[in-house]
């Protein structure tokens, strides 16, 4: 074997997301020097051992062979970044990486599968549309592809259900949703500012990952923005500032899905009115139609109602209060005792159509155990719990 280069060290750690602090407890370095020494391997000053690199290849979720690479390869393809970002970027930036690595190696394991089915067709609405044919008609085509009826989802009884209601005319239409705001463990949580969802353009297996951190109330906003980009064959990932024009197209064509511009015009919220009011009348508004309100704010902009700087400003109001509620809600979780099941939870964030496609996997032989887990991010022993649910329960 050649020697291990110091620099792919340093790269497999923070791709991580891995201080050198939390990485030299997770290869299990003790003592108060256990980062000290750490770094002087990755200074090259130290020379690792084989046990060493088998807790980072495990640690750094990389094979161990790509610790012996030469030099760090190129950075991992995210598709187009559409984000917004500060001049310097968030610390959840490997982070961010290595969950999108984490989700293409999942999917070119769900395509390899459904390429050898007979029966599975590509999938003609992936890149089907552009930006030159208009909001409207972009819209529409995601409405009847899916056969999304506004009217049902918003007879459901909450933003939970509504969104349920959404994400299973995705999946139906073999769309995999996912919901994902960590690498694992609440040590790599991913704040929305850092990404609010992504989506993989594929004719065979697209998927779609919505940071589950962001208010339930988004979700639904979130999953039609990603499924507009999969219409323009767009892969790439979305933040919370949609300055660029591919995603203000789809703002637009989200918002103009869960919200017709007509319906605003019975909103008494105009340039003129309070601040304090208009939040007020937003959120009931947008409560009865299972929307975000800072999505009825942004709409309201459009269609000049509200300047820009009132619609930043509700915006921002309204995801303070999000974050202080969601602090609240903590807080009493921990003070009870016991929680979701586990295996409720994770069925939850993977969706059904991933669980059965997996389950029928299995069943026809297409997949081990072993890829199963790897599709499903989970342990080999933690398979058959996931998929003992009835279909109905795994949502």
């Amino acid at each position: 074997m050649p020697s291990i280069q110091p620099n792919v060290l340093v790269w497999a750690r923070e791709t991580a997301g891995l201080s050198l602090d939390d990485a030299a407890e997770k290869i299990g370095m003790q003592g108060k020097a256990a980062s000290e020494r750490l770094q002087a391997i990755e200074r090259g000053e130290r020379e690792p051992s084989r046990a060493q690199l088998l807790k980072m290849s495990k640690a750094y979720r990389r094979s161990l062979l790509t610790l012996y690479l030469p030099a760090p390869p190129p950075k991992g393809d995210r598709g187009q970044d559409f984000r917004t970002l500060p001049q310097q970027q968030t610390p959840n930036e490997p982070l961010v990486d290595a969950l999108v690595r984490d989700i293409r190696t999942r999917q070119s394991m769900v395509r390899s599968v459904l390429e050898d089915d007979p029966d599975i067709q590509p999938l003609r609405f992936i890149g089907s549309m552009a930006m030159n044919n208009g909001v409207a008609a972009v819209a529409r085509s995601i409405q009847q592809t899916l056969g999304f009826d506004v009217d049902a989802y918003r007879d459901e009884d909450n933003a939970d259900d509504a969104f349920a209601y959404l994400r299973d005319k995705a999946e139906s239409a073999g769309v995999f949703v996912l919901l994902i705001g960590n690498l694992g463990s609440h040590h790599t949580d991913l704040d929305v500012a850092a990404f609010r969802g992504f989506a993989l353009a594929d004719n065979l297996a697209p998927f779609v990952v919505i940071n589950d951190h962001d208010a339930r109330s988004a979700w639904s906003f979130t999953l039609l923005h990603e499924l507009a980009h999969l219409w323009l064959g767009a892969t790439g990932i979305s933040g919370s500032y949609g300055e660029g024009r591919l995603e203000r197209f789809c703002n637009d064509v989200a918002s103009s899905l869960l919200l017709g511009g007509g319906e605003l015009q019975g909103l008494d919220v105009n340039q003129g009115t309070e601040e304090a009011d208009a939040a007020r009348l937003i959120s009931a508004f947008a409560e009865d139609r299972r929307v975000s309100r800072s999505m009825v704010a942004y709409r309201l902009f459009l269609i000049g109602h509200v300047s820009e700087q009132t619609w930043r400003k509700l915006a921002a109001s309204f995801h303070q209060e999000w974050v202080a509620g969601r602090n609240a809600q903590r807080q009493r979780a921990q003070q009870r005792e016991g929680g979701p099941n586990y295996y409720v939870v994770r069925r939850h964030r993977l969706g059904r159509g991933l669980l059965r496609f997996v389950e029928r996997s299995i069943q026809d032989g297409a997949l081990t155990p072993t890829k199963a887990s790897l599709v499903l991010g989970v342990k080999p022993r933690s398979v058959a719990p996931l998929l003992s649910a009835v279909p109905g329960e795994a949502s």
